[in-house]
């Protein structure tokens, strides 16, 4: 009998650990993109841009686009003059930078 009440606790820890898993991948699902739309067609092209990529290079291409910050519309290359030239791996670290820089 205790072997039987020992596997149900290691069947229930290992169940436990699949659902945090799933809930982690969900909260990732809708983390990444922008769901508030303040990157409007910026988010788009960043999907379609080729990684890895620099800060200066993110100006000369999209520095144009207009995002939505906290005090009013701007260009990316306003949004992004304060910062110093980085590289971003993926359009998700360039969405995470800006929506950084705009909800200041």
């Amino acid at each position: 009998m205790p072997d039987e009440n020992v596997n149900d606790d290691q069947q229930e820890q290992s169940e436990r650990k699949r659902e945090d898993v799933r809930d982690r991948t969900r909260e990732d699902r809708a983390m990444s993109g922008d769901p508030e739309g303040r990157l409007e067609g910026l988010d788009e092209a960043l999907e379609s841009q080729t990684y890895p990529i620099t800060t200066d290079e993110l100006v000369e291409a999209y520095g144009d686009y207009e995002v939505e910050a906290q005090s009013g519309t701007k260009s990316l290359e306003e949004v992004l003059a304060p910062t110093e030239n980085q590289t971003y791996d993926s359009a998700d670290d360039v969405r995470s930078r800006v929506l950084g820089l705009i909800h200041r």
